[in-house]
């Protein structure tokens, strides 16, 4: 009689290869034992939770019948990778997950062998996985390509793309979809799980192979016929219709949490497909934590808790978040202007439109994880005379960056972007910072950019865009709460294009766009204390430009220190284009720019990034004090 061992089972695997040595029979233990280490272990470190335990079992019969890391797997997103950087020898260092020095809490390639593919944006598995398979196959290898999906995720068009491409290549790849909220699959049980084995082996497809090869000598229209029975037999038992349009043979659905149903499916897979295939498994988010089961978001994100009792232990906040000013600003002036309508894509809860959808159901739309849809949907909807603001973090607005300038921008259409996360996010690392929004959108022509300095304008600015209808226009945002200041009940509309001053000095002037501004005023406190003279101002927009401003910055002070949360080529960019237009670098102005450096910073705690970026306070009284030739120790004492 088999005795189940004593010994946990977690601890005699390192890598695959030691799993893929353990009898079928300790899968089951194994699997449960991993996902109690992965539920400690988010425990300790915060992280993305309910998606890695629905995958538990799946990883563990990806890894245990397939070869990797020869053969490649690839997570799309990679929010569910937890388990598998326990599998794949990063155990030891699982609970430095999103900390500084620690594990990503995405996959990553130059962490490990066992990360074929950098993920932490939605729906490139499929693309990324053709590729792969188009190399092998011009190669001449045999190793296999296996992508998995969500089923939120295969609501974006370039996960359609690849399939189609995919179909139209006949390379061999192997597709999971992990369908993890009953979206697409009615229950699953043994009748399925019976049918997919049936189809996925190599008895049905010897005979399916030999039906296509008698079908090949009858007339073509009997051909057809013949295939079109064939297709519609199985999709009546099976499903997956659309995916044998596209190409793919479809098996499914199996039930994800029993590697009994599992196992063989994939084995069959494994040994007798050739071309494109998608195995369609049915998870649930959560999966064995009750806590996480019962919770509305599957605990898609959660801050460190209490295993026993699934409490989060969040930090109490001093002030709201900036996605909750947005969110009540918009429902205000919503309250006035029954045009206003909100559009997310599949970011509710992130953007604060959950809050909107509360209070206006039939102005909000959620259009699924696809941004380039959202953009243009936003502009025909401003063409019919409609506001929408199209909420959408700083770092997923790149996917849509086409639709942005050729659908909104050329044609003037006054669709509104708040861009969240605007800046550097910490644990989520440099998948998710907000770089690059001042940089791509102030380029383009007729298109007015802001940015919040703290959270009362950022109030003054969803005002501003709501009453704006002469083009588009877009306020970005830090992630995170605000500076603690009074909120008016309703925003005022700013003046286009005008600036603020918010302290007077005559030795350096502080020029801030954005978030950065409360540091500026500490740097400002600093500089006064060691009789330099400090000037603070808000700059509010990008584009239009505040020229007056500028003019009266640089001709009154000897330094001009410029301090942006983006990239070079955003703000600091054009303030020095036009300073240079008007000849006010040729008269001994010290302009220094304070931006994110030419690289990605790797995750961890903001402060430390924004120290690391040079902006803090430190960081930017050393520019002032480089830029005058004084001592940068000195500067550093005095901070």
């Amino acid at each position: 009689m088999y005795k189940r061992p004593d010994t946990p089972l977690l601890d005699t695997v390192v890598t695959p290869h030691d799993l893929r040595r353990l009898p079928e029979r300790d899968l089951r233990q194994f699997a449960d034992e991993l996902r109690a280490e992965v539920i400690d272990a988010v425990s300790v470190t915060g992280g993305h939770l309910g998606a890695g335990l629905g995958v538990v079992e799946l990883t563990t019969a990806l890894h245990y019948v397939f070869d990797t890391p020869d053969d490649r797997l690839i997570w799309d997103v990679g929010h569910q990778c937890y388990p598998h950087k326990i599998l794949t020898g990063r155990r030891d260092r699982i609970r430095t997950l999103r900390q500084g020095g620690g594990l990503s809490g995405f996959t990553k390639r130059s962490e490990s062998e066992y990360d074929p593919f950098g993920a932490a944006h939605s729906s490139t598995s499929i693309s990324a996985g053709l590729g792969m398979a188009v190399a092998r196959d011009l190669e001449g290898r045999k190793n296999n390509i296996i992508a998995v999906i969500g089923d939120g995720a295969m609501s974006a068009g370039m996960a359609y793309e690849a399939m189609n491409n995919a179909g139209a290549l006949h390379s061999r790849l192997i597709v999971i979809l992990n369908d993890n909220d009953m979206s697409i699959a009615p229950p699953v049980g043994a009748m399925s799980a019976y049918l997919a084995r049936l189809v996925s082996g190599r008895a049905y497809m010897t005979l399916r192979d030999a039906a296509k090869q008698l079908a090949k000598a009858l007339p073509r229209q009997l051909k057809e016929k013949a295939a079109r029975a064939e297709e519609y037999a199985r999709g009546f038992w099976t499903g997956g219709t659309l995916f044998e349009e596209l190409g793919f043979y479809y098996v499914g659905p199996v039930d994800g949490h029993n590697l009994d149903h599992l196992l063989p499916v994939l084995k069959n897979v494994r040994d007798t497909h050739q071309g494109p295939v998608l195995i369609h498994v049915v998870t649930r988010k959560g999966k064995g934590y009750e806590p996480a089961e019962n919770s509305a978001d599957k605990y898609h994100g959660v801050a460190k808790f209490d295993v026993v009792t699934g409490k989060q232990s969040k930090p109490k906040a001093n002030a709201p978040s900036y996605t909750r000013v947005f969110a009540e600003s918009l429902i205000e002036e919503a309250r006035h202007d029954e045009r206003i309508v909100g559009i997310t894509a599949a970011m509710p809860d992130g953007t604060g439109l959950d809050l909107f959808g509360e209070a206006y159901p039939a102005r909000t739309f959620d259009v699924g994880i696809a941004e380039q849809h959202a953009v243009t949907f936003a502009a025909g909807m401003a063409s019919e005379g409609y506001k929408p603001f199209c909420a959408i973090y700083s770092t997923f607005l790149q996917r849509a960056y086409d639709q942005v300038v050729h659908d909104v921008a050329i044609q003037g259409l006054p669709v509104r972007f708040p861009i969240d996360r605007a800046g550097l996010v910490g644990a989520d690392g440099p998948t998710h910072a907000g770089s690059f929004d001042t940089a791509y959108l102030a380029c383009l022509p007729g298109f007015v950019v802001m940015a919040a300095g703290d959270e009362a304008e950022l109030r003054h600015m969803v005002a501003t865009a709501a009453a704006y209808d002469e083009g588009p226009i877009s306020f970005r945002y830090p992630r995170g709460e605000g500076v603690g200041i009074e909120l008016p009940q309703r925003g005022q509309m700013l003046e286009i294009g005008r600036g603020r001053v918010l302290r007077e000095g005559s030795k350096v002037a502080l020029l801030s766009f954005g978030g950065r501004l409360a540091q500026c005023l500490l740097a400002a406190d600093e500089l006064d204390a060691a009789g330099l003279s400090t000037t603070v101002a808000d700059a509010r927009f990008a584009k239009p430009l505040d020229e007056d401003l500028l003019v009266r910055l640089a001709r009154e002070h000897e330094v001009l220190v410029i301090v942006e949360e983006g990239s070079a080529g955003g703000f600091a960019s054009h303030v020095l284009h036009r300073l240079a237009e008007r000849g006010l670098l040729d008269a001994g102005l010290k302009v220094r720019p304070v931006c994110l450096p030419d690289r990605y910073l790797d995750h961890d705690k903001p402060e430390r990034m924004h120290a690391e970026a040079g902006l803090d306070v430190k960081g930017i009284m050393a520019t002032v004090f480089s830029a005058l030739g004084k001592d940068a120790a000195a500067a550093a004492r005095l901070a």
